[in-house]
């Protein structure tokens, strides 16, 4: 876990032994004097605590904007996981406000550690279907789980995610872990859709197609497409729009214009969607700053930059995605609620380990 400041805040460097108290300590919540207590000044108070599972590049302009506007600083614990852990551990003396994450999984975890949020602005701006039914969570962005094709060996401009398990495919496909969050949501959705006897004869068939044992990321699967190990990847949209501006590590961008985007559809038609998100705190010491951040969050300006920087989908109808990831091409969303999505996760996992997905075809 790291701690990064963005430029109106910063976390201070402590042994490990002392981190926790530190921390406390630097959001005000340490041991202090009555007199101490007592000089605390409004400044001090303009101030809202994220703990997030988003990248620095992605958030700090976001927040940036915010203080701006705001007057309120933002003080950011970033990790690539343990965070809900974390605030468990913290109990009521958390200094956390609002935590940010992906997935449908990861923000129906965050229920355990958020409380509801009563927002007419929230309401009005995300689909009921995108937000938590006890107002515990609350989507940010959209992002499809797509079919990355060979321009040079798949010639189908139209898939279903019914289609990949028919034994044309047989050996084509390629496959992170069936255990990964990405791969479960979209299990879940496919089951709440089939049923479980025909979602199980489909991952069967499904995983009798696949090139070789699931292993590596998204991009790595479109690397296979590219080296040719297999013809078709599965993988989020926004991976493309990371390959195709890769200055780092550029062969990325050959990666990508090997193949195409295609947006298989689900039984019932519509691409399968998956969200980032956020959640406020259950015992969130700066609630109002709090809910004023969550709902900047979904203003006009802010979601266009969100969506546009992490080549997403905006959670509001209203704005629309950049002309890169237009350029995909065009699609008809899943209307499947989130809800529901989450709800059948645990179920969705266990079928993964009965037909032994993970050990391959």
């Amino acid at each position: 876990m790291r701690f990064r400041p963005i430029a109106l805040s910063a976390f201070f460097s402590l042994p490990v032994a002392a981190l926790f108290v530190g921390l406390l300590v630097s959001f005000g919540y340490g041991p202090s004097t009555a007199q101490e207590t007592g000089q605390k000044t409004a400044q001090e108070n303009q101030v809202v605590n994220v703990y997030s599972y988003r990248q620095p590049f992605l958030v700090e302009p976001l927040f940036a904007q915010f203080t701006a506007e705001t007057g309120i600083q933002v003080k950011v614990i970033f990790a690539k996981k343990g965070l809900i852990e974390r605030v468990k551990t913290e109990g009521k003396r958390s200094p956390a406000d609002v935590i940010l994450t992906v997935d449908i999984g990861r923000l129906h975890a965050a229920r355990e550690v958020a409380q509801p949020v009563r927002s007419a602005i929230l309401t009005r701006h995300i689909p009921a279907r995108a937000r938590g039914t006890d107002d515990t969570w609350f989507g940010l962005t959209w992002r499809a789980r797509v079919a990355y094709v060979s321009r040079s060996r798949v010639p189908e401009t139209d898939l279903s995610f019914a289609d990949l398990a028919d034994p044309q495919f047989r050996g084509r496909i390629c496959l992170r872990s069936g255990q990964h969050p990405y791969n479960i949501a979209l299990f879940a959705a496919l089951l709440e859709h089939m049923g479980e006897a025909r979602f199980t004869d489909w991952l069967t068939g499904l995983k009798a197609n696949l090139a070789g044992k699931p292993s590596g990321n998204d991009r790595a699967q479109v690397r296979k497409v590219y080296g040719g190990a297999c013809d078709i990847a599965i993988g989020n949209t926004y991976y493309m729009g990371k390959m195709q501006t890769n200055e780092k590590k550029p062969v990325q961008q050959d990666w990508a214009k090997s193949v195409r985007v295609v947006f298989p559809d689900m039984p019932r038609g519509g691409a399968h969607m998956n969200l980032s998100g956020m959640a406020m705190a259950k015992y969130a010491p700066n609630r109002a700053n709090a809910q004023k951040l969550m709902e900047f969050l979904v203003s006009a300006a802010a979601q266009k930059t969100y969506a546009e920087v992490n080549f997403e989908y905006p959670i509001r109808a209203d704005i629309a995605a950049s002309v890169r990831v237009q350029s995909w091409g065009s699609f008809t969303p899943d209307t499947l609620s989130l809800n529901k999505i989450a709800a059948l996760r645990g179920r969705a996992s266990e079928i993964v380990d009965e037909v032994s997905f993970n050990l391959g075809p």
